[in-house]
């Protein structure tokens, strides 16, 4: 989902793009969004790049390119609304996602593969049979699956025990990220991640778990976390 300013900036490069083929300084964007700092510009463009809706142009100053819009426009600048979230329902969804958009509601719907640990490890599951889904709006363009997390050692990063966690596919990951790591070939775990010089170390965000340690060769990242969802 995009935020109202982040609407207003892509509709506002878009129809710059179009008018002259140049895209708008971050000074005059400032200004059109009637923002008090450049860094807010710096902000909703990394937002609107992360989400796939443009992209920066290597080499070049000040080359933006956009890749796809709302399919509604956004009402105009100052008039009130009653929320400040645009909902998804773009006109074609991001080349790479696990599942099919469907419905005004823009999901995705993508693999739970079963249950993870947030503990002590568990064997590696892939169970296909049941998918879940999730606003496409909020995916990047890779793929994604979910699952169950079992255990409470995530809990202070705001995990509980029965949550679905919503996973990007990739083998490798910041320091800090919250990763799937698949231990030895056959345990996967819900851990942040942390590199220690040669060693990977995997830390749980509940005191009563202590940090494991593995040279790099006994741990694959399986996929970075994106997003949680709760049942009450």
């Amino acid at each position: 989902m995009l935020t109202r300013k982040q609407h207003e900036l892509l509709t506002f490069i878009h129809e710059r793009l179009e008018a002259t083929g140049i895209s708008p300084s971050f000074e005059e964007m400032k200004e059109a969004l009637d923002l008090r700092s450049k860094s807010g510009i710096h902000r909703l463009i990394t937002a609107l790049e992360e989400r796939g809706f443009i992209r920066r142009l290597p080499h070049r100053a000040r080359a933006l390119e956009v890749l796809r819009l709302p399919e509604a426009k956004a009402p105009a600048r100052g008039r009130r609304e009653r929320t400040n979230v645009i909902e998804p329902n773009f006109k074609r969804r991001p080349e790479g996602l696990a599942g099919a958009v469907g419905g005004a509601d823009g999901v995705v719907e993508m693999p739970l593969w079963g249950r993870i640990a947030a503990g002590t490890p568990i064997e590696a599951l892939q169970n296909h049979d049941r998918t879940v889904g999730f606003p496409a709006g909020m995916l990047s363009a890779r793929e994604h699956y979910a699952l169950e997390v079992a255990g409470d050692s995530m809990i202070e990063a705001g995990i509980l025990d029965g949550d679905t966690v919503i996973v990007e596919r990739c083998d490798t990951a910041d320091n800090g990220a919250i990763v799937v790591a698949l231990v030895d070939d056959q345990e996967a775990t819900l851990k942040k991640l942390r590199r220690k010089g040669a060693s990977i170390a995997l830390e749980a965000a509940n005191p009563a778990y202590e940090t494991r340690i593995f040279g790099p060769d006994r741990v694959k990242i399986q996929g970075r976390l994106v997003g949680l969802l709760r049942r009450y």
